[in-house]
């Protein structure tokens, strides 16, 4: 049974960092794509970041040198770490893992992705 929880969510002033946690539970890194997705109020869900078993990358156009990701594979845990926030950043951040080749082709496509958190708010202003 798969289970994905965020964390690190909240409010913060343009131009500020935030870091983003998801527990994962019943995944294993090396089996699994990771991504972060988000969604704001009137949007369709986006995909932001994500990270992949062999350690490649994937990042929006929006948010590339601004956004990280990471894992720590001993605490089983995707990060997210945002930088020089903006307030078009505000919006639900949701984590998503997903098992075989559709993630890794497709890696910001939601619909690639059959697990999925409950999300954290991230709100810049």
């Amino acid at each position: 049974h798969v289970q994905l929880v965020e964390s690190g969510g909240g409010s913060v002033q343009a131009g500020g960092s935030l870091r983003l946690a998801c527990t994962a539970s019943g995944v294993a890194f090396t089996h699994y794509s990771m991504a972060w997705f988000r969604q704001a109020p009137g949007k369709e869900r986006e995909g932001v970041a994500s990270m992949h078993t062999d350690g490649t990358t994937s990042f929006a156009d929006s948010v590339k040198g601004r956004f990280t990701v990471s894992q720590d594979s001993g605490k089983n845990t995707l990060y997210l770490q945002m930088n020089s926030l903006k307030p078009e950043d505000t919006a639900m951040y949701y984590c998503a893992a997903a098992a075989g080749l559709g993630a890794y082709m497709s890696p910001l496509m939601s619909d690639e992705y059959h697990n999925w958190g409950q999300g954290t708010q991230v709100t810049v202003s």
